[in-house]
This record gives structure tokens, sequence and C-alpha cells, in this order.
């Protein structure tokens, strides 16, 4: 039997998160999502031995305490954690920075969707690989 797929999600906007979650639910109800309101939380959560390691990391770029790009950082710097797939979102499309989150090491940079359908659609390719 396949093991769900679990994600990780870090973002600051409740509603953000509610949306992503029920995005997940909508694409396969099986599939597990552990949630941060901010990178430092994020951190500590993904240094958890309690807790499994995700096959996706979702980090909103602008969160308080520590942003997205502070965090990816990091996660890159712990050897249990920089092989994961780390997607930075945020509602910037500034190619520099999308640039400078590439740099650091994400998967992708995606800008966040105006509409649920395109976060499903995203959310559809990622899984599908």
């Amino acid at each position: 039997m396949k093991k769900p797929l679990f994600f990780f999600l870090a973002d600051d906007d409740e509603d953000d998160r509610f949306f992503f979650l029920e995005a997940l639910k909508e694409i396969d109800p099986g599939i597990e999502c552990m949630v941060a309101s901010n990178g430092k939380d994020a951190l500590a959560l993904l240094q958890n031995d309690f807790f499994s390691l995700p096959d996706y990391i979702f980090l909103d770029l602008n969160m308080p305490l520590m942003d997205g790009l502070k965090c990816l950082e990091e996660i890159k710097r712990i050897p249990s954690l920089s092989h994961i797939p780390v997607i930075i979102y945020s509602t910037s499309s500034e190619k520099e920075v999308a640039a400078s989150c590439m740099k650091a090491g994400a998967y992708a940079f995606f800008i966040k969707p105006s509409s649920s359908s395109d976060l499903l659609n995203y959310l559809r390719k990622l899984i599908a690989g």
C-alpha cells in the first residue's frame, strides 16, 4: 500500500492556510498536512523527531518572526531536511525575489493564486510529478 503524501505548510495567513488544506483534501483526502504560522515555528516542528518528514514544504515568503527565505536557508543547512523540495509562495511576482529564492535552494517559486482552481491545478501538477 502506498504511503499517503505528507505536506508541510508555513503561512501566517489563516485564510491561505484554510484554502491550501481544502485544496489538498479535494485532491486526495488521504494527504496529510502539518501547518505553522511562521518560519521559526516551522523549523521547530520540522526538527521534531516525533513527526515524519514531509514530502514537500511550502513556505510563505512574508511571515513574522522568520520569513520564508530565511527559513529556506535554514532548512537547506540541516542535513535531515535539505533533500526535501521547498516551494516558496508569495503574492510578489518580482523576478529578483523569485531568483533569490531559487538561488537559496527553492525547488520552485509559486505566486499565490487568486483562485482555488489555480491552486488545485498547481498542486495536482506537483503531485503528478
